[in-house]
């Protein structure tokens, strides 16, 4: 059997809707003043309070550098606010503020409607399949 050409690859396929999901999502979230990595920031710390610069990295897929940057801005912008770790001095734990909240609101709802948009042409079992299948494909790849 050949094999297929490049662009029937799911992996290319994914890349591609990673890309334009990654355009829609920055241009909608623009409006509100916010990155995609900033975005990550704010709704990973709403579920998860205390994070630090490394757990933030690891989930916004940056450098801890670039963490740091991210995360003075958004300290700045006084959405995020940093504590000393009480175990660990050197370690500081970041949390949403009232703003913060306030923003990540607006933001759920622009990337909604970005997601929405995307899926539109799939019926709700069409969205559960995709949903399904990707979620295999993401447990199949970390074993």
């Amino acid at each position: 059997m050949a094999a297929p050409n490049s662009t029937g690859r799911p992996g290319y396929l994914l890349k591609r809707a990673q890309g334009a999901l990654n355009t829609a999502l920055t241009g909608e979230l623009r409006e509100h003043g916010v990155t995609i990595p900033q975005y990550a920031v704010l709704t990973a710390l709403d579920e998860e309070p205390g994070l630090s610069n490394a757990d933030l990295a690891r989930r916004a897929f940056v450098t801890p550098q670039t963490m740091n940057q991210v995360l003075r801005d958004l300290e700045q912008r006084r959405w995020v606010s940093r504590r000393p770790h009480p175990g660990h001095g050197r370690i500081l734990q970041a949390e949403l503020t009232a703003d913060g909240r306030e923003t990540l609101e607006a933001c759920h709802g622009a990337a909604d409607a970005v997601e929405d948009r995307m899926l539109a042409a799939l019926s709700p079992a069409q969205r559960e399949q995709l949903a399904t299948a990707l979620r295999i494909c993401i447990e199949s790849l970390a074993e």
